[in-house]
């Protein structure tokens, strides 16, 4: 029985393993195993979770495990590669059946983990046949309440009063990123993002002569306009206009907010949408930026207003001095705009990709089935449960475009764990049509290289609907 014990301890740890390394490294290293490819049916063939981190965080771990069973290393290492190829398998059914990624299914998520890695084993070392079946029906018990516990340990909502849900874990990320006397030490603190943007990537600019001509180019904005044809888009809103303003980072640059101001001059919209990421650190004190954004938000005069989602250089303190700006914040909830007895719906999220508080089912709780869904959130990242719930347009940035290209090329990074067909511009998933704006002012270094800023015009069109 000992061995049976020891089987069901092994599995339990593999399972635990990609989990604990998504809690360690966060978003480093979180590419995914499907590299963002799409089935036949044009969903994901695994999903974002699935990522190459989680699948070696589990062998490695497994394979310095495999005296528990009595194994050799390379078996051990082959067990745990089967017990993920199990875990692919269940997500792989889960997006067939088109469930929203992070769904749990009571057996489906854990048979085969523990089915495959059982079978690895039992064709090196023979197993009884009720070893088989004590392990799969405790497995699959323990795997389950271990992934609800740890779902309620990291997700649990903190009090009502508190305007969003985020994970244990976040609430140390946003006190480090918004408790301004810990602003002198920031810089130790991340340290990683100031190498790469304030030493490397700014000597080498500067070394070669190009740092200039990459500021002068963030000081130059393009308007896009693009129309977007829906379907369902009720006739009052044929027409409708959208003003998209993303990564605005106004105390980045000198200058970028009368810059922005002078951009809009004679642009015409009803609604403008602000797509976060107000500030140009993700620490430190937000004052600057504010004062900034005051300014700018004065100076738009839409006929349903400005509104806003937080973005990853954003945090949750800074949500009323932004609504005292003049900006009204959606974090996961939903805003109706009528045109007489017509609506749509404006259905904004927190940020799905530092943060990760998006939380899609909240936002949508109070919108009507196959209402027309305008979807703000800060990136791409949230573009499959958008889809699930029935959003008509997603509208983020993020990505800046890349912000730093080759002559011809697109981004070379985009900082977003979606698909790169959602770096930028136009996209569909589904049913759903999405836009991704290259954003108005630069992150990191404050630079930009064939790929200028973006202050992108949406218009609305209703779609025909064809005659039978």
């Amino acid at each position: 029985m000992i061995d049976t014990a020891r089987l069901i301890f092994f599995l339990l740890w593999l399972n635990l393993l990609p989990p604990l390394a998504q809690q360690i490294f966060g978003s480093r290293f979180a590419w995914q195993v499907d590299g963002g490819l799409t089935f036949f049916d044009g969903h994901p063939l695994f999903g974002r979770h699935k990522t190459v981190r989680g699948l070696l965080a589990s062998v490695v771990g497994g394979t310095a495990l495999f005296f528990v069973v009595a194994l050799p290393w390379q078996l051990a290492a082959l067990t745990a590669l089967a017990a993920m190829a199990g875990d692919l398998l269940s997500s792989f059914i889960k997006r067939r059946l088109h469930k929203p990624v992070g769904t749990s299914i009571f057996g489906l998520d854990q048979i085969f983990e523990a089915l495959l890695p059982l079978l690895v084993i039992h064709s090196y070392r023979p197993l009884f046949w009720w070893q088989f079946v004590v392990v799969l029906l405790v497995f699959v018990v323990l795997a389950y309440l271990g992934a609800l516990f740890w779902q309620y340990l990291t997700l649990h909502p903190p009090p009502e009063n508190y305007a969003r849900i985020v994970r244990s874990t976040v609430r140390y990320r946003e006190w480090r990123s918004c408790h301004e006397p810990l602003a002198r030490w920031q810089t130790l603190l991340n340290l990683t993002s100031f190498l790469s943007d304030q030493v490397l990537l700014t000597a080498f600019f500067k070394i070669t002569g190009l740092y200039g001509r990459g500021v002068s180019n963030a000081l130059v904005f393009q308007v896009e306009k693009k129309e977007c044809l829906l379907a369902h888009l009720p006739a009052a809103f044929d027409g409708y206009r959208i003003l998209l303003l993303t990564d605005l980072h106004l105390d980045g640059l000198p200058e970028i907010t009368s810059r922005i101001i002078d951009s809009l001059q004679g642009v015409e919209a009803d609604l403008c949408l602000i797509g976060g990421d107000i500030r140009m650190k993700t620490y430190g004190p937000h004052a600057p930026c504010l004062r900034e954004l005051r300014p700018l938000i004065a100076g738009l005069r839409f006929r349903d207003g400005v509104f806003g989602v937080l973005g990853n250089h954003d945090c949750i303190e800074m949500t009323p001095d932004f609504e005292e700006a003049g900006i009204t914040m959606l974090i996961n909830d939903s805003e109706v705009i009528r045109r007489g007895s017509e609506k749509i719906w404006l259905v904004g999220v927190d940020d799905p990709h530092y943060y990760k508080t998006d939380d899609v089912a909240h936002a949508f709780r109070n919108v009507a089935k196959g209402a027309t869904v305008v979807f703000l959130a800060h990136s791409p990242e949230a573009y499959e449960e958008a889809a699930a719930y029935g959003a008509s347009l997603y509208l983020c940035g993020h990505t800046h475009g890349g912000q730093i290209r080759l002559p011809g090329s697109a981004a070379l990074l985009t900082n977003s764990r979606a698909p790169r067909y959602t770096a930028s511009g136009s996209w569909c998933y589904g049913a759903m049509q999405g836009y991704t704006s290259r954003g108005v002012g630069v992150s990191g270094v404050p630079l930009r290289f064939n790929c200028p800023g973006e202050i992108t015009l949406i218009t609305l069109k209703r779609q025909a609907t064809p005659v039978n």
